[in-house]
């Protein structure tokens, strides 16, 4: 892993970087989505943070930091020398604490929204929401199709609406929070309970 970790000819540069952008938007993509299905979930932030710091910190590890740390080591007993042979553990740590921090308090350009719908049925309103400080105004732009809409946040059944129009609004206060923001789930469903459409939404907690 050493010799892999420290191989610096070009090829071996680019397949390493791409292979950790790979990796990180894998992890990055992953962890948003499940975390639209689990929103108390909050471990999956630090999934999250790990993908989406991947995909800069990798390439930037094995283009800049290893050959640079091997161009300081075939100098003469200096500083720069005995700096390169910690070179690679100050920068893991440093990536691991960038991790820890952005994980805890995730800004809101790193976290994605997914919209899960049910395949085979034609229903596809938009939902728009407007923050105001204390509460949080939504409404869907059609309710064709639509029989229910249950907004829950964690374990908490927040509004549950049974006709149209549906217009709602939620007290940040009534909401779960993780690591720093408000999440709330918004169903659609049919006349038979079956979920139609399923929104994910966060919002900052103050």
């Amino acid at each position: 892993m050493l010799s892999i970790y420290y191989a610096n000819t070009p090829i071996w540069k680019l397949l390493k970087s791409g292979a950790l952008v790979m990796l990180g938007l894998f992890c990055w993509a992953g962890g948003n989505l499940f975390l639209s299905y689990h929103p108390e979930a909050t471990w999956l932030n630090y999934l999250v943070a790990y993908g989406a710091l991947l995909v800069f910190y990798g390439p930037f590890t094995h283009l800049v930091v290893v050959p640079l740390a091997i161009r300081w080591r075939r100098r003469d007993k200096d500083m720069l020398n005995k700096l390169s042979k910690r070179m690679s553990k100050i920068n893991i740590t440093f990536f691991i604490i960038l991790v820890i921090v952005v994980g805890t308090y995730p800004p809101s350009v790193m976290m994605l929204e997914f919209d899960v719908a049910n395949e085979g049925v034609d229903v596809d309103p938009d939902l728009d929401c407007v923050d105001h400080s204390e509460v949080v105004e939504c409404e869907l732009s059609d309710d064709t199709g639509i029989a229910q809409v249950v907004v829950t946040s964690g374990e908490r059944e927040l509004v549950v609406l049974d006709e149209p129009p549906y217009e709602f609004e939620i007290q940040k206060d009534d909401m779960v929070e993780s690591v720093g923001q408000k999440r709330f789930v918004v169903e659609l469903r049919d006349e038979d309970g079956g979920m139609l459409r399923r929104y994910s939404r966060s919002v900052p907690a103050n």
